[in-house]
């Protein structure tokens, strides 16, 4: 029975507005589902994400707390009202600065800056994270919003600096892109778009870990629910029920099948009616469960007897990565010196500010999928396979995507919401809920790990032993990739003659784990690196100098046999942070002369990882072309999810084909007109997708020169439909407007691939898994109050070999970015099934959270990558830990080996080391 409604009157945006809806609807689904005023963004629910902030009488307000009564005769003003037909200078700021990345957060953060601008217009910092400090972002790192604010004021005209229409593209920081509709609200992501008579979907999920089910009388109940039009099960689905984005391992159900595997698992759809769906209580659904016997733990998983999970995986072991060189037991029995440990982590959540949202429609026999994605070819492949349809016949059309980091490269709605689509022939739509997303979708892997390090008397390593557990929960997704990208980077960025490191996979009950920023090199790089610095204190040597003495460079060969000719930056990085190491150490030991309470400690870690596929093909192809109005349209296939590829690749393509930036016009990502650019994961989009847009971008400029008939050696412009060509002193004007256009409306037109060159790796895990690697290392300073356990972070000096900074700010804000996920998975972050489910009992780090963050870009230019370019995106994440965890080393002398280090973890670690005295 749908609720009473009222006629409920206010000003929003300077506008007087009336709806008739129940008085008690959350304002933020009125400004949103009634007056389209969608920049107002749905993180929670519940006050804890900040996304819908708008001004209510002036003041910030969570929309999703307030009733739409409570807002009557109030004037309200949302994102969009912040312009006034030019951009307000903070909205000019945050484009200036970068501080929009994804841009889910950006509207609730610049509603709540506006307000504190309004009272201060020159805030001091401590100002501005006060303010701020109710909104959530997971991108950015917080550290360029805090700037843009303080900086606001000399925006007031509002004007675009930074769109460079002439000169060198690659190198330069202009405003992203696609920056504009990030801060006026305008960005469409999977939940702003939805059809008005699409029809809502809801899931029914599995409570429990490991149940058998049954449905009662579904045509009763839907008769019983006006509104509800149907309710589907696997029964209905038309094709093979199984995804999975590996193929071989492909064994998750889209809806499951007489029992569930774990907790969240999707069982049966409930389509209806929106305003039905708004107010359909589940709690009555036909559904029987029988709960089974679960195991939440490899060690219980692997324990004799243990029931498996799936019935083709013996032991519940779903596979393992494996690497060995050289003899390393002879090596470490040799050594002089050598450390032992085992360190253990937790599920780590994603907690993008978006949780999953889409809607499906058919068009005429084609179905179309519109939806936040970060793997648009695979989503394609995946929902025609269980939907029993030609691929040709599916389509995926990504929207903006509010923060991904890995957990959207699996299909989660869009084979649910097709379902529907298709039975019904409406379009239906489906927003996850915070709790939904958190409890259904991926997660980094757990990993229980043990390692032997040894080294010779002048400091050497010679040997290696590493193995680890890693809880890939009840289906495969990424667990093969995370077991066999380990064992390659285990050893960290250094020379290891002597090695063997092996990773396992294996199922448990638990939630999914998956792809997150790292595919399980972060965990592994906690114990290698911590071990290192055991290993220095034992040597007696300066704990950078160690890793300098040890690490890669240009000749060396890696754990799987491959030279690196070249390129090899990671000695520049330690070297770049070598002032900084001796200033903080000097700091710390003055501090800690004056203060018994609280100790200041100074870490170092460093990393290495792969740029794509780990040995396995990895193409991308670019298509881009000169149109008749002399525009370059540049099919842009590489989903932006706030790392800025529909840039960094733009700028790549310009300089390669001679014309500057602002001619082009993207189009993004969409099966049906966009070349495949791969997923966009693996740190390969600015290596990847950008070579095969330098490559396109010459073989373009090479269509047009042989055209006109002049040498490589001549310029090229456009002016309006007039392709300008210059060669000495001549000057020949081609009219574009008057050649014959093909079907994507291009007079001259160009599509390349590229694929990196791999070798496979062979049974003892020797070969050539990556053609490019980038590097890094980080210096963490904190404070540690050894009576509450507490880690205070002081600054992190960050140095990355980038190879070529294609676009020094987006590598800053990545680097910025990811060490606030570093921090998280470091101090706080620690996701338990059944108790951290949503973003006020889960905590990700604050904009206080995060400390200043000086940023180092080493540019050791590698061959292979696109004008010497490397990537960068996942690698800011994994030194961050390990080097905070050596800094509460070097302060307290004690190492906490569970992930992460809570307040009390530290402080049990502080309690065990004053007992053994």
């Amino acid at each position: 029975m749908s609720m009473e409604r009222a006629d409920i009157a206010f000003k929003v945006n300077g506008a007087a507005v009336s709806v008739c809806v129940p008085p008690v609807r959350r304002l933020s689904s009125v400004l949103r589902d009634e007056l389209h005023l969608t920049g107002t963004k749905v993180g929670c629910d519940a006050g804890d994400c900040g996304a819908c902030t708008v001004l209510v009488d002036g003041g910030p307000v969570c929309a999703c707390l307030m009733s739409v009564a409570s807002a009557a005769g109030t004037v309200v003003t949302t994102v969009e009202g912040l312009a006034n037909g030019r951009l307000s200078a903070l909205q000019a700021s945050f484009l200036d600065h970068g501080a929009a990345q994804c841009g889910i957060c950006t509207p609730g953060l610049l509603v709540a800056a506006t307000a504190l601008l309004d009272s201060k217009p020159n805030p001091t910092e401590a100002e501005t994270q006060d303010a701020l400090g109710g909104v959530l972002c997971r991108c950015t790192g917080y550290r360029k919003i805090i700037a843009a604010v303080m900086d606001a004021s000399r925006h007031a005209d509002g004007v675009d600096r930074r769109m460079p229409q002439s000169g060198h593209a690659v190198g330069s920081s202009p405003i992203r892109l696609d920056g504009l509709p990030k801060v006026t609200g305008g960005e469409k992501f999977g939940g702003d778009s939805f059809p008005a008579d699409a029809l809502a979907v809801l899931v029914v999920r599995s409570p429990h870990y490991h149940a058998r089910f049954a449905f009662g009388d579904l045509d009763a109940w839907i008769k019983a629910h006006p509104g509800a039009v149907g309710v589907y099960t696997a029964a209905d689905i038309p094709g093979k029920n199984s995804f999975g984005v590996i193929a071989p391992f492909a064994d998750q159900p889209a809806l499951a099948e007489g029992f569930s595997r774990f907790r969240g698992e999707a069982v049966a759809l409930v389509a209806g009616e929106r305003e039905a769906m708004l107010d359909l209580d589940l709690s009555d659904f036909p559904v029987r469960w029988t709960e089974l016997p679960h195991v939440l733990q490899p060690c219980e998983a692997q324990a004799g007897g243990a029931q498996l999970i799936h019935e083709n995986r013996p032991a519940n072991l779903l596979t393992t990565g494996f690497v060995e060189r050289g003899d390393p037991e002879a090596a470490l029995a040799g050594a002089a010196f050598t450390v032992s440990g085992a360190i253990d982590t937790s599920y780590v959540e994603h907690a993008y500010i978006e949780p999953e949202a889409g809607y499906a429609y058919m068009d005429g026999e084609t179905l179309v999928v519109v939806a936040c994605t970060q793997a648009p070819y695979m989503d394609r492949d995946d929902v025609a396979k269980v939907l029993g349809l030609a691929v040709d016949k599916v389509r995926i059309v990504p929207t903006a995507t509010g923060g991904g980091f890995g957990s959207k490269l699996d299909v989660s709605l869009q084979p649910l919401i097709g379902l529907v689509a298709m039975k019904t022939g409406r379009p239906a739509a489906l927003a996850y809920t915070r709790n939904e997303s958190m409890i259904s979708t991926t997660k980094r892997h757990p990993a229980e790990m043990k390692a032997t390090i040894g080294a010779d008397a002048d400091g050497r390593i010679i040997g290696m032993v590493f193995a680890g557990d890693f809880n890939t929960g009840a289906y495969a997704s990424w667990g093969p990739t995370v077991a066999n990208r380990v064992p390659v980077h285990a050893s960290g960025p250094y020379a290891t003659p002597n090695y063997r490191a092996e990773g396992r996979a294996i199922h448990t009950n638990g939630p999914i784990s998956g792809a997150f920023r790292g595919f399980g090199v972060p965990q592994a790089t906690i114990m290698q690196e911590t071990l290192y610095d055991e290993l220095a204190e034992k040597l007696g040597l300066d704990r950078l100098d160690f890793r300098l003495k040890n690490c890669l460079r240009n000749g060396s060969e890696t754990v799987t046999g491959q030279r690196l000719e070249s390129g090899v930056g990671i000695a520049e990085c330690l070297e770049a942070l070598r002032p900084h190491w001796m200033r903080a150490l000097v700091d710390a030991e003055l501090f800690n002369a004056g203060s018994s309470t609280k100790k200041r400690g100074v870490g170092v870690a460093s990393c290495w990882y792969g740029c794509g596929n780990t040995s396995l093909p990895n193409p991308s192809t670019i298509k881009v072309g000169i149109s008749a109005s002399g525009d370059v349209v540049l099919h842009q296939g590489a989903v932006d999810i706030g790392q800025g590829s529909n840039t960094v690749i733009a700028q790549i393509c310009a300089d390669a084909l001679g014309l500057p930036l602002g001619k082009f016009r993207l189009k993004s990502a969409d099966t049906a007109i966009t070349p495949d650019a791969g997923k966009t994961s693996a740190s390969r989009q600015t290596f990847v997708t950008g070579k095969a847009a330098e490559k396109a971008g010459r073989a373009l400029r090479e269509t047009m020169l042989r055209f006109a008939n002049v040498s490589e050696k001549a310029a090229i412009a456009l002016d309006g439909t007039s392709l300008v060509i210059r060669e000495g002193e001549a000057t020949r004007h081609i009219d574009l407007s008057a050649l014959k256009a093909d079907a994507d409306g291009f007079v001259f037109r160009a599509e390349e691939s590229y694929d990196p060159p791999t070798l496979p790796l062979d049974a003892k895990g020797q070969g050539k898994p990556y053609a490019v690697y980038g590097y890094g290392a980080q210096i963490a300073e904190l404070e540690v109050d050894l009576r509450l356990g507490t880690a205070k972070l002081i600054k992190i000096t960050a140095a990355h070999d980038i190879g070529k900074a294609i676009n020094p700010l987006l590598a800053e804000g990545q680097i910025e970015g990811g060490i606030a996920q570093g921090i998280g998975m470091a101090l706080m972050e620690e996701y338990i099934p059944g108790r951290t489910e949503n973003l006020h009992d889960y905590l990700i780090p604050t904009i206080g959270d995060v400390p200043p963050i000086e940023t180092i870009l080493i540019e050791v230019p590698d061959p292979e990558g696109p004008f010497g370019a490397k990537g960068l995106g996942e690698h800011v994440l994994i030194p961050t830990a390990p080097a905070i965890l050596n800094a509460i080393r070097h302060a307290t002398g004690v190492l906490v080996t569970k992930i992460p280090a809570t307040p009390s973890r530290i402080r049990a670690a502080i309690r065990e080391k004053e007992a053994r005295r």
